[in-house]
């Protein structure tokens, strides 16, 4: 009897070899899978490394409502709008009505009632008709515009846009807050950060008061070490007067650009954003944008349902074919940037 059972041992032993894989379900289950595999499951998975890779979704592109961070003040520290007098317009400067971070002074193009009556008959551009005459240009280069502009109004450089009081520093304090986080979590260090320097229905702190509190005070908020670094460097130079709301209205496109670009944490992205969104300046233009691109990409009618890569970065169209197209909209392109995000939002058929 006890050989026979040593038997019966061996051979169920023999029935699954060694050198043979194990007949159980699993590792068929995991090949069906249509879901990219975890870490454990991928170390013996047959589905290629490059395959899973080109199943990822997109790169994240900031979107319009991301960007209005750079324009909008939290509900927290908004206050209620007065009315505004008509002003002097130009696309190619500063249309916003911009407040001093340290003093509350407001700097603006002058309004349109202070100017003589002789040369006010002379004044074409004004905040009053600024959206419409851009938009007409727009559709005057191309007729395409057209279902783009009777479809979406555009709030941020209309009469009530032009009127909103624009804290530079706030701006971009808020912008450097809310890069690579969520814009709930971004609200809410925002709060948090409006807490270290009193009630948070008060208005956003001077750079003084940023600038004289620690990086370890600062960190509280919820901050980074390197956002609290960044934003602590940039009231340093509000306060210094090294940046100054003077100098953002009347510079040109290129300096803004320039002396923004050369402050710690801030990059091209951003800057574009702040003087499209925030000092409501005409001709910015966003090449690197991912979602302009694509939404210029199905303007002219190419297929966007597949992203292409070329040298490890996502392509829609490149960078010369947008700007070649975006020149033509010159000096109104943060408008036609503007309507690109949104291009996708309307029926292009039309347009065809």
């Amino acid at each position: 009897m006890v050989a026979i059972r040593r038997s019966a041992r061996l051979n169920g032993a023999q029935a699954v070899p060694k050198d043979e894989p194990d007949p159980s379900p699993a590792p068929r289950v995991n090949r069906k899978r249509k879901v990219p595999l975890d870490d454990s499951e991928a170390a013996v998975s047959s589905t290629p490394t490059k395959k899973r890779v080109q199943r990822n979704a997109a790169p994240f592109t900031p979107t319009p409502g991301a960007a209005g961070l750079f324009a909008e003040p939290s509900d927290a520290t908004r206050k209620p709008r007065s009315v505004t007098a008509t002003r002097l317009a130009d696309p190619k400067s500063t249309n916003a009505l911009l407040l001093s971070p340290e003093t509350s002074r407001l700097v603006a193009s002058r309004d349109i009632e202070s100017v003589s009556p002789s040369k006010a008959r002379q004044v074409k551009t004004t905040t009053e008709n600024l959206l419409k005459e851009a938009c007409d240009y727009l559709i005057k280069t191309d007729e395409r515009m057209r279902p783009l502009i009777e479809q979406h109004h555009c709030r941020v450089f209309s009469p009530v846009g032009l009127a909103e009081k624009i804290d530079p520093f706030e701006s971009l304090s808020s912008g450097i807050i809310s890069q690579q986080v969520s814009g709930a979590a971004a609200k809410s260090i925002k709060a948090k950060f409006l807490t270290l320097f009193g009630d948070i229905g008060e208005r956003f702190p001077q750079p003084s008061q940023v600038a004289a509190r620690t990086i370890e005070n600062l960190r509280t908020a919820g901050l980074s070490q390197r956002k609290a670094e960044y934003i602590q460097g940039l009231a340093e130079k509000f306060a210094s007067g090294e940046l100054s709301v003077q100098m953002l209205h009347d510079a040109s496109d290129d300096e803004v650009m320039e002396r923004l670009i050369a402050v710690r944490g801030l990059g091209k992205w951003s800057v574009e954003m702040f003087a499209c969104f925030g000092l409501k300046r005409m001709d910015v233009f966003s090449l690197g944008d991912l979602g302009v691109q694509r939404g210029m990409a199905a303007f002219v009618g190419r297929d966007v349902s597949k992203l292409k890569s070329k040298g490890g970065k996502w392509k829609y169209m490149s960078e010369q074919d947008m700007k070649e197209l975006s020149d033509k909209f010159a000096p109104y392109r943060s408008l036609f940037m503007w309507y690109m995000w949104r291009v996708e939002e309307t029926d292009i058929s039309t347009m065809e």
